[in-house]
Formats: structure tokens, sequence, C-alpha cells
């Protein structure tokens, strides 16, 4: 049965056109993957679905009786309730039923006639089956499991909800929406903030899911694990592949090298249909010129240049030291609670160092304590001669919002020494077009933003890139040229990441933090720590 349907559904702002004659329908057991560039019109399209926005044209039907559960990355629980209050009010029909069961427990003691225990009895049955049906008897047990998956502790699930942080509240939104089971779950970003324990439980929880899915989301081993139905918004218009995230990888080229195809034939006549009208024109003012003319190849193919080159180009003046730093027993604890102690490390020139572990063990701690940004409680760090980091998460902190895009890019390390034409095609890369580098930052979507924040990251200079969890505002694309363009960074590289993707292309080590204080070095990324860990 068809959940939602949409029909013809165009979507413009202002004469800028988002969507273009889209057709789609959900149906009972989808799990649909939508996928597509920063601005393509993601979020625009769930918008639409929940009637929040209207469309240009064409329709957007949904079954009658549908419940539709949404969460977004930007939609955060408030007020005074902590979350497990908040969670608890989601079954208030469960405590109906154990406030009947207690009246009618009661009326058994008071009674005394047949026919009245009878009623008691028959009642007190169905109470017992309905509490039975609806899970009453361990919704307190889903409550607790759902907090404690996501990351929760004690302090954090009875506190009130506006002392929590942003991350913390988009977290308590996840749950709620969880517990709720809607019979279509519109999802936008869902694993961003949540750690690699939280990620394994979300995906087993959509993989129980009775009902319907629509995820937005740049998490490619997530999408692998959870969709069956690929729908990626290109030019306006929605393209679908049947099965997971690896099965659009392979079935995209081929229908872009058919595409192509077809393209190259038309392309073809045009030409041919071009020069015939060139051909007569010319034949009508000198006929000996007009055959020279149409003996001649009037097309030359130009080969594009690869991804690779330009990105080793943009890097060729960089110049890094062999050593990077060195991490000598440091230590660091918040209220008593070790986050790590007695942690050493080096890092050398091409070294790519992922951090892992739960949300709360430490990670960004420890990057704060390498930027200076904590003081350590103990032990020290050695910096090379010379060397110097950029942190992406301040850059992206300190961005102008009246900058420019071209000039805030340019006026960084590389970029500055670097050919103007040399750094457009690198910017060209992370999907900023001639137009979109002259516009100002506070313009831009937090995406864009963060492409810019990440460009001046990659072109400083500095021997160090740091990032915490980078890919959290990228899409799939920008996260591909990030992933390409650290490959061939001649430094060294520090990330924290929940995107196993992502640590599979990039880390050559891992620093693991096993809790209470013990975090573990070993070569690798996150396919061969896992194959230690069975």
């Amino acid at each position: 049965m068809s959940l939602i349907r949409l029909n013809n559904l165009h979507k413009s702002y202002q004469d800028v056109p988002v969507l273009r004659a889209v057709y789609f329908r959900l149906t009972e057991g989808d799990r649909v993957g939508l996928i597509g560039k920063n601005g393509a019109g993601k979020t625009t399209l769930l918008r639409l679905i929940l009637g929040l926005e209207n469309p240009s044209e064409g329709t957007v039907d949904v079954e009658g009786g549908v419940r539709i559960g949404y969460f977004s990355q930007f939609s955060q629980l408030d007020g005074e309730l902590s979350v497990v209050e908040v969670l608890d009010g989601l079954f208030a029909d469960i405590h109906a039923l154990e406030e009947e069961m207690l009246e009618v427990e009661i009326a058994f003691e008071e009674s005394s006639g047949t026919k009245e225990l009878d009623r008691l009895v028959a009642r007190q049955a169905e109470l017992l089956e309905t509490m039975e049906r609806r899970g009453g008897w361990s919704y307190e047990y889903r409550i607790d499991e759902a907090l404690s998956r996501l990351g929760f502790n004690e302090k954090h699930s009875t506190c009130p909800i506006d002392e929590l942080s942003g991350g913390w509240r988009n977290r308590a939104a996840l749950a709620k929406i969880l517990l709720e089971k809607p019979d279509v779950l519109l999802m936008d970003e869902p694993t961003n903030f949540l750690d690699l324990d939280g990620l394994t439980w979300l995906e087993a929880w959509f993989n129980e899911f009775s009902g319907a899915l629509i995820v937005i989301s740049h998490d490619r081993d997530f999408l692998n694990r959870v969709v069956n139905r690929i729908v990626e918004i290109e030019n306006y218009h929605f393209q679908e592949y049947v099965g997971d995230y690896t099965i659009y990888v392979q079935e995209k080229p081929l229908r872009i090298k058919s595409l192509t195809r077809q393209f190259e034939y038309e392309e073809t006549l045009l030409v041919y249909e071009a020069q015939a009208i060139a051909d007569r024109k010319e034949a009508a003012r000198n006929p000996t010129r007009a055959l020279q003319r149409k003996m001649a190849n009037i097309k030359k193919q130009v080969t594009p240049r690869p991804v690779d080159k330009i990105i080793t180009g943009i890097y060729e003046r960089a110049h890094v030291p062999t050593n990077i730093c060195r991490v000598e027993h440091l230590a660091k604890a918040y209220d008593g609670e070790m986050l790590f102690g007695d942690l050493t490390f080096e890092v050398q020139r091409g070294d790519r160092v992922a951090i892992l572990g739960a949300n709360g063990c430490g990670k960004t701690t420890l990057i704060r304590t390498l930027t200076e940004g904590e003081p350590a409680d103990g032990g020290r760090i050695i910096w090379g001669k010379g060397v110097g980091y950029a942190y992406y998460n301040q850059i992206f902190d300190e961005l102008d919002l009246n900058d420019t895009v071209s000039h805030a890019v340019n006026v960084v390390g590389l970029a500055y020494h670097a050919p103007r034409k040399r750094v457009n095609r690198f910017l060209s890369l992370m999907q900023f077009s001639e137009m979109d580098l002259s516009q100002r930052i506070g313009t831009l979507s937090g995406g864009q933003r963060a492409r810019v924040a990440l460009a001046k990251t990659l072109l400083s200079g500095a021997s160090l890139v740091i990032l915490d969890e980078p890919t959290n505002h990228l899409d799939m694309t920008s996260t591909q040229v990030m992933e390409r363009a650290l490959a061939h960074f001649p430094g060294a590289v520090i990330v924290v990441s929940h995107d196993r993707f992502f640590i599979d292309k990039v880390a050559t080590k891992l620093l693991v933090f096993e809790g209470e204080g013990v975090v573990t070095e070993m070569n690798g990324n996150w396919t061969t720590w896992q194959a230690t860990q069975r």
C-alpha cells in the first residue's frame, strides 16, 4: 500500500527551481536513503511531505490515518522537564491502564457480590490483554534502553532539558521519535552526534522497525546497513536505485555512461545540424570555402583534468617536517572521572590518526587539549620545529560572515601563493560555482559554510590538520573530495569521527578510548580494529 505519493511535484523559491516533475511512492517496508548535494532540496522535500511548505505545482498525498514522525538535526527539545519525564509522558495510555488496573484491584477488596466480582474479573482480563498488546509491561525498559544506547547517563537523563547542550537535546529528540513509533519516519541526519555504539543500536532499531523510512544521511556505512532504496536528487529530479549505497555506487556510473553515450549521439547530431546551417550560409557567399569547411574537423574533445591532479597541484608548495608532535604522559579528568591518563603517542608526517570512543569519553577534550583549548592535568605536548596546525572546528566558528567565499579562502597559506585559477579549480571540486565565490559567507547554508571552513583548513599550509566530526554538515560529494584531499595531504591528520566509511578511507592509526582513562593506540582503520574485537 502506498503511504505517501508525490505527483508531478515542483518547488521553486522566487522563481529559482529546487524540484521539478518529481514522482515518488513510499510503500510499507520501504527504507529510502535520500541523498544529494547540499542545497539540492532534500530537507525541502521532507517539509513538503509534512505540509510545512506547499508545492509550487503538483500534489503530495498522504494516506489517511498515517502517522508521520519527523526528526531534524536542528529540532531540539526544550523546557524544564527532564528527558526521562518527557519520554515517560509518551506512555500516557499505559499510565491510564495502570491506574484503572489499580482501581480494579481496590474494587476487588471492597466488593462482595458475585455479579460485581464477575464484572471486575472480566474487566481485569481486558486490561491485562490491552497492556500486553501495547507493550505496557516493558515501556520503562524501552526508555532506559534508548537513553543508554544513545549515551545518556543519569545526570543527562534527569536534569532539565534546558540545561543540556544542543547535541544532547538532539539525541533526546531522537529517543522521543523512536519511542513514538509512527507509521512513517522522516529522518534528517539522525546519525550526527552519535557515537559508534549508538549508531550500531540505531541501525538495529531501524532494521526491526515495521513502518516506512525516508532518511537523509551522509553516512555511507549507515545507508548500507539500513536502506533498500537510494533516491538521489540530481538536477532538480529524482534518480532511484534499488538497493543499498553499494548498489548505488555500482549502478550510477553505468547510468551516467549510458546517458553520456546518448548525449554524445544527440550532441553529434546537433553539431551536424549546426554545420549544415553554417555550410549553407558559407555556400551562399563562397562555394569553395564552404567545401573546405565541410571537410574540416570542427570538434575537438578536451579530456577533463583528474581530481587527484588538481589536489596534488595545490599541495606542491607545502613543506612538512618529519616530526609533527609527541604527546607524553598526558592526563585529564573531569569531576573526578579520568578521561585519559598517562597517554603517550607520536604523530609523524603522513600519519592519519582517527580517535574513536563512546560519547563523553574524552575524544573532543583530547583535541581541545592539543589545540590549547583545555589545560592538561599532567604530561606535556612537544611540537616539532616550525610545525603549525589548522583546527577545522575553530576555523568554522571564526568565519567572517561579511567576507566572500573567494576572499576568505584565497588569503590563507597555500591558496595565497597559488595561482587563482588553481585555487578556483580546487573550490569547484568543493562544489562552489563561480557565482558562489562572490557570495558573502553569512548568506550561505550550514553545509556551504562547512565547505568554506574545510577549504580554508586544507589550504592553510599547516603541517597538521585537526578535524572533529568534519562530515556532520557535508554532503557525500564534499566528503569524498575531503577524503581525496586528506589522502594527498603531505602533512599529518588527527580526526574524531563516527563515520566508519570515512575512517576506513582515511585512517592509518587509531587512538581508541576504552573507558576509565584507558586509551589504546593501534595501526589500521575501522575495519582492522573491528576484526580484533571478534
